[in-house]
């Protein structure tokens, strides 16, 4: 990752800069190729936090790194491809958490500055942060943060947009909220419409929330590095309905973390122009213009990184999948598993090695297998066999 001096938004992508330098070209291939890769008429799908953190949480995946620095629409590639992703968010969901937020942030935030302990709502700053644009939405979105943090006061940023670099390419995302303290605090306010019951909600839930907030606390983190007596930060707010009413409630999460992972993860992700100069000339992936073996070659040609929690996070998961277990990879067991094994790629060749018949004595991997193998048969040797359609009695 990388930052930009004004400390907003990613510099345009045709420029860099430098101190005491005018900006300079740099790379304008990469822009074209991204293009061509998504289709020359098609809209950018936009990269928001959520897919960040799935994609932080898989740095090793060069094919959703590739499409989502791209901007292809995956929901879209995945359907041509005839394997729809079946996760998302609900129609009603959706509408119910519209309208909590919509009730949290009503009267000037009156009920969220309520659960900070301010009870006048004109005792914070909601600055405007319209503005033409990601890019100009995220300028202003800093210059907002600069000066709430020098006035001194309480501010409440609603929707403001943090600009992030991934793997060369820039990232806008939008918080629910971001409130600055008058010490100068920064902290991050996510609002969601699950229960919190008895001052606790569904840890899986909270721990998505965690992971998707930990993204907008690395992006601020990039602005308050710039301006003085800013900090970030490392736990957010998380704001959900109380019991099984409409009342909004607060907890307190640290997502020091995620924040540590995420950063690291993000690190380690190959640039974007790197993929995309390993791809054959021509790969495209236009759902509009191509077909479905055009689109299914296409996504191929990129390396992928299957695992099962891809499911729940990618939307061509299932497309991934049915390749892996095509080739009877041992990712399709889990992440765990393949760590375990080694060298051996495959599921034919880890039974193989348990068998004997492949691999090396001397390989520890390869021993416990045996050893595994030997114990299962000797097991089966000693077990009573039954009658077929025989009944087994319950001993209790």
């Amino acid at each position: 990752m990388s930052a930009s001096l004004d400390g907003g938004a990613p510099l345009p992508p045709q420029t860099t800069r430098r101190h005491g330098a005018s900006p300079a070209p740099v790379k304008p291939r990469v822009w074209e190729r991204l293009a061509e890769l998504r289709g020359p008429a098609v809209v950018p799908h936009p990269l928001d936090a959520r897919a960040l953190a799935a994609l932080a949480a898989n740095p090793g995946c060069r094919r959703r790194a590739l499409l989502d620095g791209a901007g292809v629409d995956k929901s879209a590639l995945a359907a041509k491809l005839g394997s729809p992703a079946a996760f998302g968010q609900s129609q009603f969901a959706f509408m119910r958490g519209n309208a909590f937020e919509a009730k949290v942030k009503a009267d000037g935030g009156r009920e969220l500055l309520r659960l900070l302990g301010i009870d006048d709502p004109g005792a914070a700053l909601v600055p405007d942060l319209a503005a033409a644009g990601p890019e100009g939405r995220a300028a202003r979105t800093a210059l907002a943060l600069r000066e709430a943090t020098a006035a001194g006061g309480w501010a409440l940023l609603d929707h403001p947009m943090l600009a992030l670099e991934v793997a060369g390419s820039p990232a806008y995302l939008e918080p629910d909220a971001v409130v600055v303290h008058p010490d100068g605090r920064w902290t991050v306010v996510e609002i969601k419409s699950f229960p919190m019951i008895d001052g606790s909600a569904d840890a899986s839930k909270v721990g998505a929330a965690a992971r998707q907030a930990a993204v907008y606390v690395l992006a601020l983190e990039r602005i308050a590095a710039l301006t003085e007596g800013a900090q970030v930060v490392h736990s957010v707010l998380l704001v959900c309905p109380k019991d099984f009413s409409n009342l909004p409630t607060a907890s307190v999460v640290d997502v020091r973390k995620q924040l540590s992972v995420t950063r690291r993860q993000l690190n380690r992700l190959t640039r974007i122009e790197d993929i995309a100069a390993a791809l054959p000339d021509g790969v495209t992936f236009d759902v509009e213009a191509c077909s479905a073996d055009e689109l299914t070659a296409a996504v191929e040609s990129v390396p992928h990184a299957y695992a099962p929690e891809c499911l729940s996070a990618c939307e061509l998961a299932f497309h991934c999948r049915e390749r892996a277990r095509a080739a009877a990879a041992v990712e399709t067991l889990g992440r765990s598993v393949r760590g375990e094994l080694g060298g051996l790629t495959t599921i034919g060749g880890v039974l193989a090695a348990a068998r004997g018949e492949e691999g090396d004595a001397e390989d520890p991997t390869v021993e416990a297998l045996r050893r595994a193998q030997a114990l299962r048969a000797e097991a089966l040797a000693g077990a009573p066999a039954r009658t077929a359609g025989a009944v087994v009695e319950c001993p209790c």
